[in-house]
């Protein structure tokens, strides 16, 4: 059984969330529409599922009674998913849609969601330091981000590029390590061909993985293992997306407890190809036009 959160309103002003038990998911047989939430009201609209076959829904829908989320806490093993309700992020996701965007704009359009959804990730995550500094009229107390503490950002090759490419306009002090994941056409398993992850990252890292496409997750599962190898704990990672399925959300919320996931969007369906439908296209190809 694997639990995870999908909140569609950005911390701290959360009004509701709508937590889902997912059970033996087919998801070519029972889609799961999740583009409908509604971001307008001050509770979390799930329409029914479809039913199919013998009338047996394969995952249960459950929706919180209407509290902030303050006075409920958020720390615990689930994973959580969280799909920022700003009308920006709905812009881009909007002009990556589109066929007809051609490369140059395509990527400059996977730069700017990535801009917001970083902004929104490192939302009370990030460490500063406080003291006071003399200003032109008197003294202010002041909050900076600690440098000390730079963020490691691991973008995935190729199309994590894009995504990532204003982190540093975003985020202060950073360090980044990049990690080239491909997959196989046929087999949809991952291989790396691209490895310049440390052996050992430092105790406490706080770390943003950038992959634009969680369709079936075995190129972000991959990536995640390798970071729990290196003695990061999924508690300190954060995914950055521009786009997610369920089977990918599935699959981390089973073998990634804790993790937190940045999407633009959420679709309901994965092609036999691997793709995610009706989705952006192949992200990578798009960006470079290639």
């Amino acid at each position: 059984m694997a639990n995870f959160s999908v909140i569609s309103a950005p911390c701290p002003r959360l009004t509701a969330i709508s937590t889902r038990t997912i059970k033996d998911f087919h998801l070519s047989k029972t889609p799961l529409n999740l583009i409908s939430m509604s971001t307008t009201t001050t509770s979390l609209g799930f329409p029914p599922p479809p039913i199919q076959g013998n009338g047996n829904r394969n995952f249960v829908v459950k929706a919180a009674a209407q509290s902030p989320v303050n006075n409920k806490p958020l720390t615990d093993d689930r994973m959580l998913v969280f799909v920022p309700p700003h009308s920006l992020i709905k812009h881009w996701v909007s002009v990556l849609r589109n066929e007809q965007t051609p490369p140059p704009i395509f990527k400059n359009a996977m730069g700017e969601l990535g801009r917001l959804l970083i902004y929104e990730a490192s939302r009370d995550w990030l460490p500063t330091v406080t003291g006071e500094i003399q200003s032109p009229l008197g003294v202010a107390s002041v909050e900076f981000i600690d440098p000390r503490e730079p963020v490691t950002i691991i973008p995935i090759l190729r199309a994590g590029l894009a995504l990532v490419e204003h982190a540093s306009s975003i985020l202060p002090a950073t360090k980044t390590y990049h990690l080239g994941i491909s997959r196989d056409e046929e087999t949809l398993l991952p291989t790396v061909y691209l490895n310049k992850l440390p052996e050992k990252l430092p105790e406490g890292s706080r770390v943003l993985v950038v992959d634009p496409m969680l369709a079936t997750g075995g190129t972000i599962v991959a990536a995640l293992e390798m970071l729990k190898d290196r003695g990061v704990d999924f508690k300190q990672i954060k995914v950055i997306s521009a786009l997610a399925a369920p089977p990918a959300l599935q699959k981390l919320s089973e073998k990634c407890p804790g993790l937190h996931v940045y999407t633009g969007t959420i679709d309901p369906t994965v092609n036999e190809k691997g793709f995610i439908i009706p989705g952006f296209g192949d992200a990578g190809d798009r960006s470079f036009g290639t």
